[in-house]
C-alpha cells in the first residue's frame, strides 16, 4: 500500500495549463523548499503547472523535514533501512506521478521531473523504469544509484540534464561525469552543466540553463 504525500502546487499563470513540472527536494527539506523555483520559472513558463510533494518519511537527522530514505552515514541507519525505504518510496513516488497526471490531465510527454539532491536519485532511478517516458529530467546535485543497473533495467529514455557544482561537500562533483557515463552508456540523451564554484545547491546559471532544457522540451509550457 502506497503512502499519501502532501504537496505544494502553483498554477499555471495563463490559466491555460499544458506542462507540468514536478520538484523532487532532497533530503531534510521538503516541497516548499523547491516549489520556490516556480516563481522566476513561471514567467517564461506560463502555461506550466508546478507541483512540489513532501517525502514520504520523516527525516531521521531532521525532525522538520522529510526523506525519501535514510542515509547510513548521515543518520546512522543500517544499509538494510536505507534499501527497504527507498523501495517503498519508489512506489509512493509512482502513485504520485499517475495521480498528478491524471488530476492534472496531462500526458507523460507533458511532464517533466526537477530533482535535488535525494530527490535527483530518485528521479534517475524511477523515471527510466516507467513504462511512458516524461519530457525531461533535471537533476540538481544528486547521483545515479546502482548504475549497473539502468542499461538493462531502462524502458522508457527521457533526455535527462545534469547540473552540479564543482565545489560540492555533500554529493561529490564527480558523481555528474559517473552519471553522464551511465546514461551515455545506456542509450540516453545526457547533457551537463558544472555550476563553477557552487557547493551543494542550485546557482543562478545551473537554474538558467535548467529553463532553457524545460521550455525546449515541454512544447506547452
Amino acid at each position: 500500500m502506497t503512502r499519501e504525500m502532501k504537496f505544494g502546487r502553483k498554477a499555471a499563470e495563463s490559466g491555460q495549463p499544458g506542462a507540468l513540472v514536478i520538484f523532487l527536494h532532497g533530503y531534510g527539506a521538503d516541497g516548499a523548499d523547491l516549489l520556490g523555483l516556480a516563481d522566476p520559472l513561471a514567467p517564461h513558463m506560463p502555461n506550466t503547472v508546478f507541483v512540489a510533494p513532501d517525502a514520504p518519511e520523516a527525516c531521521r537527522n531532521n525532525p522538520f523535514g522529510r526523506q525519501w530514505f535514510p542515509i547510513p552515514w548521515l543518520d546512522g541507519s543500517s544499509e538494510a533501512e536505507a534499501r527497504t525505504g527507498m523501495t517503498r518510496s519508489v512506489d509512493d513516488l509512482n502513485a504520485f506521478l499517475d495521480a498528478r497526471l491524471d488530476d492534472e490531465g496531462m500526458r507523460p510527454d507533458q511532464m517533466a521531473i526537477v530533482g535535488f539532491s535525494q530527490g535527483s536519485m530518485m528521479a534517475l532511478h524511477v523515471l527510466p523504469r516507467r513504462a511512458d517516458p516524461v519530457a525531461g529530467i533535471v537533476a540538481f546535485s544528486g547521483r545515479l544509484l546502482e548504475p549497473e543497473r539502468l542499461g538493462p533495467e531502462a524502458v522508457s529514455k527521457p533526455p535527462v540534464l545534469l547540473v552540479h557544482g564543482d565545489q560540492d561537500p555533500m554529493v561529490p562533483f564527480e558523481e555528474m561525469g559517473l552519471a553522464g557515463r551511465a546514461l551515455g552508456e545506456a542509450g540516453f540523451d545526457t547533457y551537463g552543466h558544472v555550476m563553477k564554484g557552487t557547493g551543494h545547491g542550485i546557482a543562478p546559471d545551473g537554474l538558467s540553463v535548467a529553463l532553457a532544457f524545460l521550455k525546449d522540451r515541454l512544447a506547452g509550457a
